[in-house]
């Protein structure tokens, strides 16, 4: 679909971003999987999360990874948690700053976003071969 849909600057640059953060496989299986239907939302979430957010200058990605994690764990969307756990670590975040990121989101948006998260953050571990 990637190739049958028309792309811009914009798009590109946020393509760029978007492979960094998460991953070129990740990427290539949710432009694979785009079609007429979600294709506006891959072009919307590329242009402007990708590009127009995660490109500009005042944050750098760690910081923009940290708030990502907050805000997608308060609203409890762990199949996005799960992705940007792997971005955060991709984005240079260690263990250790992710356990105290969620021991920080089980005081402000309750023990079961921080039990979720630390949960999501083990499995994400486990599938990136990263030792206890």
């Amino acid at each position: 679909m990637e190739d049958q849909k028309p792309r811009g600057e914009k798009f590109d640059r946020g393509l760029q971003t978007r492979r960094a953060v998460l991953g070129d496989s990740y990427v290539e299986r949710s432009l694979a999987s785009a079609d007429d239907f979600n294709w506006p939302m891959q072009k919307l979430a590329t242009e402007f999360c990708w590009d127009e957010i995660w490109n500009r200058p005042g944050l750098d990605r760690r910081s923009r990874s940290l708030l990502n994690l907050a805000m997608i764990s308060a609203l409890n969307r762990p199949h996005e948690l799960k992705l940007h756990v792997r971005g955060a670590l991709n984005n240079g975040l260690t263990k250790n700053e992710l356990r105290e990121v969620f021991l920080q989101i089980a005081v402000y948006c309750g023990v079961p976003a921080g039990l979720d998260s630390f949960r999501i953050a083990k499995e994400v571990f486990k599938e990136m071969g990263i030792s206890d």
